[in-house]
This record gives C-alpha cells, structure tokens and sequence, in this order.
C-alpha cells in the first residue's frame, strides 16, 4: 500500500491533536517515534492496538520512543477516545487526511465481502533524524507492542 520504507525520509505534517493543539514531525526531532495510523476511533480492533500500545507506554518511554496516534476522526472523537481510556500519547484528528495520504495508507479495502476506501492500519517507526526505521503493514493489535521493539 505505501510506498514508505525503512531508509526514507519521514514525510513532515501538521495536524491537530484531540485537543487542538498543532503536532508536526518537528516536535519529535532527537526522538524516536511510533505513528501508528488506525482506522476509527473506538472500534474493537483500534481500541486493542491503542490499549496495547498505552499499555506498554514505559517500555517505549525507556527506550526513547514517543507514540503519536492518527486517525481520520474528528477532534471530540480522539477525545472521547482517548478519555475513555487514559491514553499518555496524542491522537491526531486527520480529517481532511493530509498526513493519512502523506504516508500513502488511504485506499480501498474490504472488508465482510464489500470494497471502501479506507485507512489501512499502519505504523511507522521514525528515527531521531525523521527517517523510517521500520514499517508494519501487518499489525498484530493484542501484540503491536512485541512487533515494534523486536
């Protein structure tokens, strides 16, 4: 689906976070981070990824990580989302899915025999310097944690 891979360059983006505040990959230079993008806020398969993730945040913490969640869903539905289960990391509210089409992870899906277009669950893990260091393109959502820091 994308055509990012480990050695290229992060795309650069601004966003609003649940919020309001403005995020850009800026934030995170000298840091490593992990983008994970997911389809919707509060279903089942999202809502385990981000636990995961949450879960695990110290781990990630120690080992220099930031996490930074993104999604196409409104400000109060990151919100909501992100309350409802005490998030430590920011959700992006990508809703005219400028960052969603930066890292090339919009497109058609299926899903119970019916074709959409739709976010395709992808996380990227970016350096310090804002280069990819790993793409998953097969999340597994109870084990997204063991998958990033291998």
């Amino acid at each position: 689906m994308t055509n990012l891979k480990p050695g290229d360059k992060a795309p650069d983006f601004i966003a609003k976070d649940q919020d309001g505040n403005t995020i850009s990959l800026a934030n995170y230079k000298g840091k490593k981070l992990v983008l994970f993008f997911y389809p919707k806020a509060s279903t089942p398969g999202c809502t385990v990824e981000a636990c995961n993730l949450s879960d695990n945040y110290s781990r990630f913490q120690e080992l220099g990580y930031d996490v930074l969640g993104v999604s196409a869903d409104s400000e109060k539905r990151q919100t909501n989302f992100r309350n409802k289960y005490n998030f430590p990391y920011p959700l992006l509210a990508d809703e005219d899915k400028k960052v969603i089409e930066a890292y090339g992870i919009w497109g058609p899906k299926k899903f119970m025999g019916r074709e959409y277009d739709g976010i395709h669950r992808t996380t990227f893990v970016i350096d310090e310097k804002g280069i990819i260091e790993d793409v998953i393109l097969k999340v597994k959502t109870k084990a997204h944690t063991d998958q990033i820091l291998k």
